[in-house]
């Protein structure tokens, strides 16, 4: 699940995906992602409230967004984590760019000239493209520029056009100096060392390292991090451990789970990376509202403002518990203090365990933390439809922003990579970060 991104610099840190020895261990790893995520596109999503006709066409806020989503979906691997730096720098320089032409919300980055004549799709476009030219691996650069090249074909030339460009540039310019020396380039530093004991986090098959152990020392795009902590995981020697214990070993297995049939299908369709999931579903939002350029820019940012900051609270407390996966627990239950757990020497969930601490689930953290802004902006009784890149084919359906992220949360545990004490520490973390997104980025200027 983890591909070296660029930094903020264009180059590519290895140490956002890999510990150590990258060359021993490449092969291992690519075969992996390839397996889960190859070659698949990103699938439109269409809500049932509105018909076909009636969703507003694409704005450039809009096209960008899909083209970044798009940029990233066919990677061989990916890197969650710096998808979300990533997407919510490109949208941060998207509004602050629009709010330079005609201010609506205080900006991400502070600073831009007021620029009244610039053509608002160039801006947005040039802001858009050199983000992601400067963020993306190397392989997606020309996807990006093919894009750019037709937007800007598709404007008259001249001064609106000329200007927009200029203004894009240095948005562009802008939010990536705010976040040039946030710690993303070393988040792999000091390498991960597995210590031995009960409870502590140990290396998950087919993985020999833990990815980005620094995550958490990331600068937050908007939180204050202490505000956004979680409680520790439950005691082994608790009944309430030998309850999520026994919950999980049951219905987590891959072989001879209790899982039902529509347990099984949730597990493989909320697998897929949680910025491009919760990316699709914002997405489908805004079209169908018909938000114009400027409130279509907020809410994407704000979307990935709190996704990218979900991340980063929830990388803070995995590595400070450093708590097992289930994986690991079921296998040494024995040895681990507490008579109501069963050993299973050769247990193995249904979906390979991702390469981090368990508790808190930031998978949660980050599908709350999207649903509690999108609730803020568009109230969260909305029926909507969306689609996976990990179980193509299948479109799944939902009342509300809240009911789509409770069973984000609850798939981990029917893939068998989570506690359900730490999908619920994520559900408050990720509710915690959402809420002061909203509450402290990007408020109306009137």
């Amino acid at each position: 699940m983890f591909n070296a991104a660029r930094d903020n610099a264009g180059h590519h840190p290895e140490s956002l995906a890999m510990n150590h020895d990258r060359h021993r261990h490449a092969g291992t790893r690519r075969h992996f992602v390839a397996r889960l995520f190859g070659a698949a596109a990103a699938v439109a999503l269409a809500g049932p409230l509105l018909a076909a006709e009636a969703v507003a066409p694409a704005n450039a806020v809009v096209h960008w967004n899909a083209v970044a989503e798009q940029a990233f979906a066919p990677i061989e691997g990916t890197n969650p984590m710096a998808q979300s730096r990533t997407l919510a720098i490109a949208h941060a320089a998207m509004h602050d760019a629009l709010n330079a032409i005609a201010p609506r919300h205080a900006p991400y980055a502070p600073g831009l000239a007021a620029a009244p004549q610039a053509s608002a799709d160039a801006a947005v476009a040039a802001a858009a493209r050199d983000v992601l030219v400067a963020q993306l691996p190397a392989e997606r650069v020309a996807f990006v520029e093919q894009a750019y090249a037709r937007a800007l074909a598709a404007q008259r030339d001249g001064v609106g056009k000329s200007t927009g460009i200029a203004l894009g540039q240095a948005a562009a310019r802008a939010t990536l100096a705010r976040r040039q020396h946030d710690g993303a380039a070393s988040a792999a530093q000091p390498a991960y060392q597995p210590r031995s004991g009960i409870g502590e986090y140990q290396y998950t098959p087919p993985f020999d390292f833990a990815a980005a152990p620094g995550w958490g020392r990331v600068t937050p795009f908007v939180i204050a991090l202490g505000e956004h902590a979680v409680g520790a995981p439950l005691a082994i020697e608790s009944a309430a451990y030998a309850s999520d214990f026994a919950q999980l070993k049951a219905i987590g297995r891959k072989v001879g789970s209790t899982r039902s049939a529509e347990q099984t299908l949730i597990a493989k369709f909320w697998y897929e990376d949680s910025p491009l999931g919760w990316n699709r579903i914002a997405h489908a939002a805004v079209r169908q509202r018909g938000l114009d350029a400027w409130d279509a820019a907020r809410a994407f940012a704000l979307v990935h403002l709190a996704m990218a900051d979900g991340f980063i609270a929830g990388f803070d407390a995995k590595y400070h518990h450093r708590f097992w996966r289930p994986e690991t627990a079921i296998r040494a239950a024995a040895d681990d203090g507490n008579a109501h757990t069963q050993p299973e020497a050769n247990w193995q969930p249904l979906l390979p365990t991702p390469p981090v601490p368990d508790h808190p689930s930031t998978h949660t953290v980050l599908g709350w933390a999207a649903a509690e802004v999108l609730a803020a902006l568009f109230g969260d009784a909305q029926r909507f439809e969306t689609t996976s890149l990990t179980l193509p084919g299948t479109t799944r359906r939902y009342a509300s922003f809240s009911a789509a992220a409770r069973e984000n949360g609850l798939s981990r545990i029917y893939a068998g990579i989570h506690f359900a004490h730490a999908v619920e520490a994520g559900e408050r973390q990720g509710r915690s970060v959402g809420r002061a997104v909203v509450a402290r980025a990007l408020a109306p200027l009137h």
